[in-house]
């Protein structure tokens, strides 16, 4: 593989599928070699791997649930120990459980937090040494529209998705000094299995407040996150939103 991250590893959270699996399919068309995490779904991650190599890529699969600090360590410690080093990572891991503030329970509450932004910190923490001692990384954290506007029935899902932006800015001031960047990816409403199980009926609604017309395909939001590991080394702090112009 020749590309623009050629020799790099990379490191993906939640890529079995969805905007993960674009994301390390991205990646690894650009040379890096990946790390594609999951927690559950062996078959999605497997034919994630597969997809990578038909057209010669390196990948390695960890099923981790970066949820809980020790488990997202070792996916970071995999990638210095099987691929060397780790020079991008992509915190992408995410579940929503959507009920209205007055019906959401604390069990629900909490699985969204752990899942959606402490795996962010975990990851992070796992990794900045490494980056440090390099002297280099790239840190894309996928935050969502739904953290900067809101929405009814997602307080645990917004939240969430609005720390992570605002971790990143704290992180982006603390590790620019050692050429690490760190950004938000925030996208609009996305063709994956979360939005493409919604009825047809809402489906048209959400469109309807898109100036766009439609949804986002993976491979975009993927290509944003391949722009800020290759021309984008001047974004750090950066909440970049490819939302169809839904939240301005």
């Amino acid at each position: 593989m020749a590309g623009a991250l050629e020799g790099q590893v990379a490191v993906v959270t939640g890529g079995g599928r969805g905007i993960g699996r674009a994301c390390a399919i991205e990646l690894a068309r650009e040379g890096a070699s990946v790390i594609v995490n999951y927690v559950s779904n062996a078959d999605a991650a497997e034919a994630t791997r597969d997809m990578i190599h038909e057209f010669g890529g390196t990948v390695v699969l960890v099923k981790a649930n970066v949820a809980d600090a020790d488990e997202a360590s070792d996916v970071v410690e995999t990638a210095v120990e099987e691929l060397g080093k780790i020079d991008i990572l992509v915190n992408n891991a995410g579940v929503n459980r959507d009920r209205t503030i007055a019906r959401l329970s604390v069990e629900e509450w909490d699985e969204v937090i752990q899942t959606d932004l402490s795996s962010m910190f975990y990851c992070t923490r796992a990794a900045v040494p490494h980056m440090r001692e390099a002297n280099y990384g790239r840190i894309i954290n996928m935050s969502s529209i739904i953290g900067q506007m809101g929405n009814v029935g997602q307080a645990n899902y917004s939240a969430a998705k609005a720390g992570m932006i605002a971790f990143t800015k704290t992180a982006a001031k603390e590790l620019a000094r050692n050429n690490i960047t760190v950004n938000a990816v925030c996208p609009g409403f996305v063709s994956t299995d979360m939005v493409t199980a919604l009825s047809d009926e809402i489906q048209d609604n959400i469109k309807s407040q898109i100036p766009l017309g439609r949804f986002a395909e993976p491979e975009e939001i993927a290509a944003l996150v391949r722009f800020l590991c290759t021309e984008g080394g001047f974004f750090t702090g950066a909440q970049l939103s490819p939302n169809g112009g839904q939240y301005m």
